[in-house]
């Protein structure tokens, strides 16, 4: 790639291309982010649409209409066709599945007993939601029902339901068929924070905040206080796990003077930002392209398949969402990692939907795939970085400002409220 951008232009151009995969490679009956970009074995990657990755594509949407990136009343006319689609779609007690059909809007079954509903990537698609409905605010007829769409969606998820019969805890998965047979607690530190203030927040089937209290953190890795790399982590698994734990949440949760009685959560995710980077230049285990300039791990595709990698699962696969998704916590060093992915590598990694999911220079692979999950969190963290503009969006809800208050946490957005 001749010439160097500046940083203004790169960050633009990088939001610019990765939003193509939720604009241009969207399902085209639904409007819904397909899962991935790339045929794969156990199902139709063409009519496969990801829940919680059309919930960040919304989002990354929205970034894009505010930069004028997109046109807004065609971001308008496009969540509009996905909400209408929800509206018809599979669900249960209001729960979305982890995976529909594009054009059906029938269950996909991501795993043999996990063909119902999906607490966790339901709470990412009811963030992208709240944030377009707090987007779009005007007086217009169809401005104003999208937001009576989306607050049918949002009061209709039963929360409390996902208690299992009243347990202080959340429980991941329901089906018709299965009932509770998953059996999976959502218990931290990780990519869950935001159900639990979802589910605090709901205008119509909220939860206690005992739930919080005593089945979030009930888990042996949600206090860490380690030191690694001279850097004390707060909260989660040795070495802090996989970065989308510090992503995934915080698109629309705004981390900073985010504190609860566990954690004050920039330092959390701050810290799990920075000990990432410094595994990848102590580089352990000698992986070619390590370094300063070339890290991140994080779950994406590898090149012995899916995997969550991190210090403690390191197979020297890089994930470019990893580092640029942590902007806002490093804007040095993933500035300089974007640099590296973009100028350095050249064209191996850059692609039609931005960046490539991820690649390992040890083996000379590059995956041939785009994943919503991982391509998301680039253009909204890259915009929280810019503008904050989702953070904004997200925490000038109401309900999410009244389930904050109600779990104990402090805030500036609850201050000013």
């Amino acid at each position: 790639m001749s010439g160097r951008l500046s940083d203004a232009a790169l960050l633009d151009l990088v939001q610019r291309q990765t939003l193509r995969y939720f604009w241009d490679f969207a399902h085209p009956a639904s409007g819904m982010a397909r899962e991935r970009s790339n045929p794969v074995a156990n199902y139709d990657y063409l009519e496969t649409v990801a829940t919680g990755g059309t919930g960040f594509g919304i989002m990354a949407m929205l970034a894009g209409a505010a930069r004028g990136f997109l046109p807004r009343a065609e971001v308008l006319e496009r969540i509009a066709k996905i909400v209408a689609f929800l509206e018809a779609a599979d669900r249960f007690h209001g729960v979305f599945p982890h995976f529909l059909n594009g054009a059906t809007g029938r269950v996909i079954p991501f795993s043999a007993k996990d063909d119902g509903g999906d607490l966790v990537e339901t709470s990412y698609l009811m963030a992208g939601l709240l944030c377009a409905r707090q987007f779009f605010a005007a007086a217009a007829p169809s401005e104003a029902a999208l937001r009576a769409a989306i607050d049918r969606l949002w009061r209709a998820v039963e929360w409390d339901w996902h208690r299992r019969g009243g347990e202080n805890v959340l429980f991941w998965h329901w089906s018709p068929r299965h009932g509770w047979a998953m059996n999976h607690r959502i218990t931290g530190w990780n990519e869950c924070l935001i159900a639990y203030v979802l589910a605090a927040a709901s205008p119509a089937h909220a939860v206690p905040p005992v739930v919080y209290h005593q089945g979030w953190t009930k888990s042996p890795v949600f206090r860490n206080g380690h030191s690694y790399h001279g850097v004390t982590l707060p909260l989660g698994p040795p070495q802090g796990g996989p970065l989308f734990f510090s992503h995934y949440s915080f698109l629309g949760l705004d981390p900073r003077g985010l504190r609860d009685r566990y954690a004050d959560y920039w330092v959390q995710n701050g810290a799990h930002t920075r000990i990432n980077r410094a595994h990848c230049i102590a580089n352990p285990h000698g992986y070619a392209g390590y370094g300063p300039d070339c890290w991140g791990l994080t779950a994406c595709d590898g090149d012995a398949g899916y995997g969550a990698f991190c210090p403690e699962n390191d197979r020297g696969v890089i994930a470019p969402t990893a580092a640029l998704s942590a902007m806002p916590y490093a804007p040095e060093a993933s500035m300089a990692a974007l640099r590296h992915f973009h100028d350095d590598r050249g064209g191996d990694l850059w692609g039609r939907y931005g960046f490539a999911d991820a690649f390992n220079a040890s083996r000379g692979w590059v995956a041939p795939s785009n994943l919503a999950i991982d391509q998301g969190p680039i253009v909204v963290m890259i915009e929280n970085h810019r503008s904050g503009l989702l953070w904004k969006l997200f925490m000038s809800c109401p309900e999410v400002q009244a389930g904050l208050g109600r779990l104990g946490f402090a805030s500036p957005w609850l201050e000013s409220a």
